[in-house]
């Protein structure tokens, strides 16, 4: 690896990892070891996604052009086993509507599914069964295609936020056209409706603690990877 592009939804994903970086047009830009790397993030759905795979695949000079990119963030578990916060490699993305897969350069890590819409449980127990999947998210099967239709090493991390059993908003209802969270009309929405004031506050924290074991892991894995 000579230059990683780190794409991300939502900036909590990525703050730990890139608070000491250099910030500029919404890229942050860094190092991981001797790795030197640049990170953006545009929000949730498909369209944001490709949107920051774009700019950090078009960062910085033609002679430092990026040759792996890695999709970072937040997935929710399919298996009792695997528990927030707990950040963990990704070895194969699946995208189930088309049934394509993506492999990643890490055979040893574990299976995701990529949905475009939360999961609620029986959909979960569903992926796991049919896929054999541990994780499911909303965003790494786009840095998967982008990053095959360009000829890039390909890598995922994800930290775990929710359980199989945990039962979120489908956040889509809430993001404007650029992928952005509503905050206010969301915050409204959870506010009347009870049903998910226990595990939205779980989500809270254990996004923050997820940002962080995130973090670390994917600093440890790239500099281990290159040593």
């Amino acid at each position: 690896m000579k230059r990683i592009g780190i794409v991300a939804a939502l900036p909590s994903e990525l703050k730990p990892l890139t608070r000491q970086w250099t910030h500029h047009h919404h890229l942050a830009y860094g190092r991981i070891g001797p790795i030197e790397a640049v990170a953006a993030c545009e929000g949730m759905g498909e369209k944001a996604v490709i949107r920051a795979c774009e700019r950090v695949f078009a960062a910085g000079p033609p002679d430092a052009t990026i040759d792996t990119i890695i999709s970072v963030g937040y997935a929710g578990s399919l298996s009792c086993g695997l528990t927030a916060p707990e950040a963990v490699s990704v070895r194969e993305v699946i995208d189930p509507h088309t049934s394509e897969r993506f492999s990643t350069a890490n055979p040893k890590g574990q299976r995701l599914i990529t949905l475009d819409h939360v999961a609620n449980p029986e959909e979960k127990r569903q992926l796991a069964a049919t896929w054999q999947a541990v994780l499911v998210d909303m965003e790494a099967a786009t840095v998967a295609r982008f990053a095959r239709e360009r000829n890039l090493a390909f890598l995922c991390f994800k930290a775990v936020t929710d359980g199989p059993n945990d039962e979120l908003p489908d956040f889509n209802r809430f993001t404007n056209p650029e992928g952005r969270l509503r905050t206010a009309a969301f915050v409204t929405y959870a506010i009347l409706h009870p049903r998910y004031w226990r595990v939205l506050g779980e989500l809270e924290k254990n996004s923050h603690l997820a940002a962080v074991q995130l973090s670390n892991f994917v600093s440890s894995s790239l500099s281990t990877s290159v040593s």
